[in-house]
């Protein structure tokens, strides 16, 4: 601002000086020279006068800018400082252009430098010296699955996810559980990345109702897509449905033969390591591990980790054949329970809670699974198969008690399940193996990932079949010291369960399924044997 008063009252001076000089001429010529009219004395005076005028008004504006503008020069930014010549006024507009006989003041404001008027110029203050340049913020966004924030560099990245099932559970039967509504899960965590060698996931459940509220936590090292390495707590690779995530089962509940998994009490997650990879771009994929192996609360209590492997073959992955999308494969397993931590046999309640068919029974010694699966999609169809086998010894588990068993060895308990299930998604997306199909006209909320427009969502059918069943042989030791008689449990179930899954977009999906289970034999609760009729609704939205 002072500059700009500065170059302004020079300026006036310069006019005034001209003025000054132009007047003396004026009487010199008056008084000098008798030839001169008195009309040409009168206008040269007429002149001058106008002249004068403007250079009271040029100091008119001086003052406004010295008083007047003070606050706003201490306020604003340099930018926002108008020129003089942009301020609004009549009295120093430029004259008429061929005017030669008048004064004129030159635009303050150039628009080519001219070196001879560098000191007609406004003296622009520069601008602040800034500090050194951080680099680029960091990005945030939405990839179309999740919410994410990402390094400037995109080596590191993290994003929030979770899903929540909110269930409605209808009973007819004998003997079967009350009606209720029931919150399934209720899951948050993160996941991401630290570089292209790094993952890493938290994931909780705040409705835990068996073993820790932390589910998944742990890091993976992708050295090669062949030979990666995971350690943390997550799920034990065995079997087909251990892989696919709660939010992409084809029915509200896993198959039967889930009650054999390991780990099945904390959601088939315990502590561990394991090795893992896929082969000529998946053609073969491997897991092989060590785990705590029980069910991720307590510490184990043997000095053998239980050890989980697993091989699953895409024979024709790589190829353009109808059976691109056919895999198979199998499961082994190999842990020890210990008969004084009070370890006990497998769960024997069915997942849909209806009753439980097997009772518990104390074990002691080597627990071996084994899995087959097999799994076929193609478009809006699939179609997936299992078998498993569990076997659980009870070596020295009898009573101290007189009259009991003392530490004889019982017959080991052996179980068996099987499940078999087809989908088909009757608007034509494509089913993914482990995922959630594109809806391609969601209801409403957000536009899916590659759909067009809107409509009713997508509409799916599946329909299956498992079964289980579980046998302790009986054994008779009629000796003198001990006589005592073991019986035998011998009993199998299966499901009928037919449903329909509606996905109103890509991150929210109903499911209603009818259950028929079958109950063949009398189970321990006492039911006679007979068929329950379960409806099961599901609510989940994920994020």
């Amino acid at each position: 601002m002072r500059s700009l008063t500065s170059y302004v009252v020079l300026g006036t001076l310069l006019v005034a000086g001209s003025l000054a000089q132009a007047q003396q001429a004026a009487d010199s010529s008056a008084s000098a020279s008798s030839g001169a009219s008195k009309e040409e004395v009168n206008e040269l005076r007429k002149e001058v006068a106008e002249q004068r005028k403007l250079i009271e008004q040029l100091k008119e504006v001086v003052q406004k800018l010295a008083d007047g503008k003070a606050q706003e020069a201490t306020t604003a930014p340099i930018s926002e400082i108008k020129p003089v010549a942009e301020v609004s006024s009549p009295a120093i507009a430029p004259a008429a252009a061929g005017d030669g006989n008048g004064a004129h003041l030159l635009n303050t404001v150039l628009v080519e430098p001219d070196p001879a008027s560098a000191i007609l110029m406004l003296d622009q203050a520069k601008p602040p010296a800034t500090k050194k340049d951080a680099g680029p913020p960091l990005t945030a966004g939405w990839n179309g699955e999740h919410f994410f924030i990402r390094s400037p560099d995109g080596q590191f990245s993290i994003s929030p996810y979770g899903y929540v099932d909110t269930d409605y559970r209808a009973y007819k039967g004998d003997g079967a559980p009350p009606d209720t509504f029931v919150l399934r899960r209720a899951r948050f965590g993160f996941q991401g990345n630290y570089g292209s060698h790094f993952d890493f996931a938290l994931l909780t459940d705040a409705n835990a109702t068996s073993g820790a509220i932390v589910r998944d936590v742990y890091l993976n090292v992708r050295i090669r897509p062949e030979f990666q390495f995971q350690a943390g707590q997550f799920k034990e690779p065995f079997a087909q449905e251990t892989g696919i995530g709660a939010t992409n089962l084809d029915f509200v509940e896993r198959g039967l033969q889930a009650m054999l998994y390991p780990c099945a009490g904390t959601a088939y997650r315990c502590p561990g390591m394991t090795i893992h990879g896929d082969i000529d771009h998946g053609v073969i994929q491997y897991w092989a591990g060590a785990f705590n192996g029980r069910n991720g609360v307590a510490l184990n209590a043997t000095n053998e980790p239980e050890f989980v492997g697993r091989i699953r073959f895409y024979p024709f992955r790589n190829t353009k054949s109808f059976m691109r999308e056919f895999a198979f494969g199998g499961s082994i397993g190999h842990s020890r329970s210990r008969g004084l931590s009070g370890d006990q046999s497998f769960n024997g309640t069915l997942p849909d809670a209806t009753y439980a068919f097997f009772p518990y029974l104390h074990i002691n010694g080597p627990i071996e699974r084994y899995n087959g699966e097999v799994t076929y999609i193609k478009g809006p169809w699939a179609l997936r198969g299992e078998y498993d086998q569990l076997q659980q010894q009870r070596y020295g588990t009898g009573s101290e008690q007189v009259g009991g068993l003392g530490f004889l060895t019982l017959p080991g308990i052996g179980a068996k399940a099987w499940n078999i299930a087809t989908t088909y998604l009757l608007t034509g997306e494509k089913r993914p193996e482990n995922g959630t199909p594109r809806v391609k006209h969601p209801l409403f909320g957000p536009d899916t990932p590659g759909g067009t427009g809107r409509g009713w969502g997508a509409f799916e059918l599946g329909v299956r079949y498992s079964g289980i069943q579980a046998n302790a042989p009986a054994a008779n030791f009629l000796n003198f010291y001990t006589p005592e008689f073991v019986p035998q449990y011998d009993y199998h179930t299966d499901q009928i369960s037919f449903g329909i899954n509606w996905y109103m977009n890509y991150w929210i999906k109903y499911q209603f399924n009818v259950n028929i289970d079958q109950l063949k034999q009398p189970s321990v609760t006492g039911q006679e044997p007979q068929n329950f009729f379960v409806l099961m609704q599901e609510l989940q939205f994920r994020f």
